[in-house]
């Protein structure tokens, strides 16, 4: 196999949405970019298709479908990736997220790419709903873990350590294969700390509007609230999300912010100016890579409230820059809530904790370090 020694190679990332790319990856391609890599991109081409053109990456366009299991359809988006290796000739493919992951490794044994990075980004619907088709996928997505996660010549990126220790513990990825980069970093300058509104509390929870990050406890938490006569708002920030299956329709989100139980503000580009607004920041998810959203908030000096579960806790310590509270547990969630809600010394003192903590270890520059230091160990000669 021919090894790269004294030039940058061409790096694909595969993901399936052009705005998840950007939200995660962009700058970590940038970085690449601008080192001396060759950078394309493999997405499904819709809003973002010029900020990522802009960069002077290459968008190489494939309508994927998250949703549908349509046999033909999948082969055939199997098959158009495999094409477009061969025809890239690319030195590492970054794919992220559950099918690029299956179907781009399918297509890079075929293409003999020489190296493989697959990023699982936390391990979504399959494993945590309790929906009849979620249990019966669940043993299927497993055993195509088991086989194309980490496949020879590749690495597995890890959002959190239980994910990591959970599927190293399975058999299904090789320790020594294993590499942990914890989420996608924060621009620190752009998510700087402000001082609280003075206004009463502004509880948010910001995330797409699925069931299983954990909105419908949200819900049943600020109803308990609201019924104590506490003096706040709570607010739903972030948009439906059609394509998935736990998605919450728009009639059910307008619903609620015209009964006067929250306020959905729907989907914003300016979090910073989210963040700046708010007192409290919250996300009761089943289960997450690791939440870019708690990473910001913390970042601006925001006391964090979120499910103990994977990934939520890798960046909310109890007691420390936030509270951790159960699953699925809305009576807990409200409890938490009203602490901070009543505590401003309490809030400012985990907001300024928060802050230190992302500095010390979620920065965007720490997080380029170490994927670059991850192309580079792959390229280099052995």
């Amino acid at each position: 196999m021919l090894m790269m020694s004294n030039k940058f190679g061409k790096i694909i990332f595969v993901v399936t949405e052009d705005w998840f790319f950007c939200s995660h990856f962009l700058d970590r391609a940038i970085a690449a970019h601008k080192k001396g890599y060759e950078v394309a991109v493999i997405t499904r081409a819709q809003k973002q298709k010029n900020k990522i053109a802009s960069h002077g990456l290459k968008l190489i366009p494939l309508n994927w479908s998250r949703r549908g299991m349509n046999i033909f359809r999948e082969l055939k988006t199997i098959f158009q990736l495999a094409k477009i290796y061969r025809k890239e000739r690319p030195d590492i493919v970054h794919h992220v997220a559950m099918k690029p992951i299956f179907y781009g490794s399918i297509a890079g044994l075929i293409s003999r790419v020489p190296f493989i990075i697959n990023a699982p980004v936390g391990m979504g619907y399959i494993f945590v709903s309790k929906q009849l088709k979620a249990i019966i996928f669940r043993p299927f997505v497993l055993l195509a873990y088991r086989l194309l996660l980490n496949p020879v010549n590749s690495r597995v990126i890890f959002e959190n350590s239980d994910d990591l220790k959970m599927l190293v513990d399975k058999n299904i990825v090789r320790q020594k294969n294993s590499v942990l980069i914890r989420g996608a970093g924060v621009n620190l300058t752009e998510f700087a700390p402000t001082p609280e509104p003075e206004s009463a509390p502004v509880v948010i929870l910001a995330t797409r509007m699925l069931w299983d990050k954990g909105v419908g406890e949200f819900i049943d938490a600020a109803k308990q609230i609201k019924k104590k006569g506490i003096k706040c708002r709570i607010i739903l920030v972030g948009g439906a999300d059609p394509e998935n299956p736990a998605s919450i329709s728009e009639t059910t989100l307008l619903g609620w912010h015209s009964s006067g139980i929250v306020e959905w503000w729907g989907h914003r580009e300016d979090m910073a100016n989210v963040f700046a607004g708010s007192h409290i920041v919250v996300l009761p998810s089943y289960r997450e890579g690791l939440p870019k959203v708690l990473l910001e908030a913390a970042s601006c000096g925001r006391p964090l409230i979120a499910t103990d579960v994977a990934g939520c806790r890798e960046i909310v310590k109890h007691d420390k820059n936030g509270l951790l509270v159960p699953a699925r547990d809305p009576k807990a969630l409200a409890d938490a809530m009203l602490k901070l809600i009543e505590n401003l010394e309490l809030r400012k003192k985990m907001g300024a904790y928060g802050r230190r903590y992302v500095e010390s270890d979620f920065s965007l520059d720490l997080v380029v370090k170490k994927t670059l230091g991850l192309y580079e160990q792959l390229l280099r000669v052995k």
